[in-house]
């Protein structure tokens, strides 16, 4: 999770550059709008002025969208754009991954292929 907090300029950066490339798929660049407008939306499914909680929310949609972008995305696409080296980009990918393993495989194949 701190390696996530450490790379979110880059990952910012990456997805605002992402998110132009003509090749990425309409279903991404719907999932990651729709997870922009939620985050800075102030209604939560849990209010953020709850301590912890108010944020498990948040972080369990940034790290759904995240492992749908790093894992299911063309790889070539997503290294096109990452800042860094591909092996940071492996770790976070098995990061958001650990996070977001809650939510069933297929689906995420579905929106982010």
């Amino acid at each position: 999770m701190i390696r996530l907090l450490r790379a979110l300029p880059a990952l910012a950066a990456m997805l605002a550059r992402l998110v132009r490339d003509p090749s990425l798929p309409r279903g991404v660049k719907i999932a990651l709008a729709a997870a922009v407008v939620y985050l800075a939306s102030p209604i939560d499914l849990i209010p953020d002025f709850i301590p912890f909680l108010g944020y498990v929310d948040d972080l369990l949609l940034a790290a759904v969208v995240l492992d749908g972008v790093l894992n299911y995305v063309d790889r070539d696409l997503v290294l096109r754009y990452w800042p860094a080296s591909e092996r940071s980009l492996d770790a976070l990918a098995r990061t958001a991954r650990t996070l977001s393993a809650w939510v069933p495989r297929r689906l995420k194949q579905r929106i982010f292929s």
